[in-house]
């Protein structure tokens, strides 16, 4: 079993080995209250996130010796939780559903409003759906406004996303294009003149796994298959990219949920 540390953007999350496994956690630091025990406490969610809270002053040692003395039971419940996705149900586009955005959850609600254009915005921790009136249609105009949504903020994010990333991949010419089409089990792809297509269902994810799948696409405008190149030019611009890899995969039977 090894351990390994990354710290991306200010965000405190680090990672450790398990048989095959990178597993990622975040860290969320807490004020001490007054006759509070100080304690570290591991939670792993349904959706495969590890959130490790802890004193604002712990020590990343003892926080990584607190997460390993638990590290199997971290992997176990992850397999549990994994499985569970697996058996994920259709969306029927119905208020209480959850929806997802750059890794964070949202509820849907829906709503009719005979003097509103039908939109799609967020607040308030929830993605909001304005109808100007309820019929038979109800689920069809829902889902269709959301899947839009999510296109028109996926082809906005994934450009500003292309745009800060490119000047690491050193190896490209200009600004390749891109295009945004739903795929059932891709992210991405690389086509041999070096155009891009992405999955707009990949806007659901954290931008980090965002910035893996556009990094992975754009080493294949120089080496065109999974080759030990390949990989080792992956991991010249993106170090701790098993780890993303593993997040991005965890969630994927929610993020490609319709």
């Amino acid at each position: 079993m090894a351990s390994t540390f990354s710290d991306e953007r200010n965000k405190e999350e680090y990672s450790f080995i398990y048989g095959d496994e990178a597993v990622s956690y975040e860290v969320l630091r807490k004020p001490i209250k007054q006759g509070k025990k100080r304690s570290i406490t591991i939670k792993v969610q349904p959706s495969c996130d590890v959130t490790v809270s802890t004193p604002e002053d712990a020590e990343l040692d003892d926080i990584h010796q607190a997460v390993m003395k638990r590290a199997k039971w971290i992997y176990d419940a992850l397999k549990e939780f994994r499985g569970h996705l697996e058996y994920v149900q259709p969306k029927h586009y119905v208020s209480g559903e959850m929806q997802f955005y750059l890794g964070r959850r949202y509820v849907l609600k829906v709503v009719e409003d005979a003097d509103a254009l039908p939109t799609v915005k967020m607040t308030r921790g929830k993605l909001l759906v304005t109808l100007t009136r309820f019929n038979d249609d109800k689920t069809a105009m829902v889902k269709a406004l959301v899947r839009n949504w999510y296109k028109v903020r996926a082809e906005r994010i994934f450009h500003e996303r292309l745009s800060e990333l490119l000047p690491q991949a050193t190896w490209v010419d200009g600004i390749p294009s891109f295009r945004v089409l739903p795929m059932s089990k891709q992210w991405g792809s690389c086509s041999a003149k070096g155009n891009l297509m992405l999955n707009p269902h990949l806007i659901k994810a954290p931008k980090e796994c965002i910035d893996y799948v556009i990094l992975h696409e754009l080493c294949h405008i120089a080496e065109h298959n999974h080759s030990d190149k390949f990989w080792r030019l992956l991991t010249s611009v993106m170090p701790h990219w098993k780890e993303v890899k593993s997040k991005l995969d965890g969630m994927a039977e929610l993020y490609l949920n319709e």
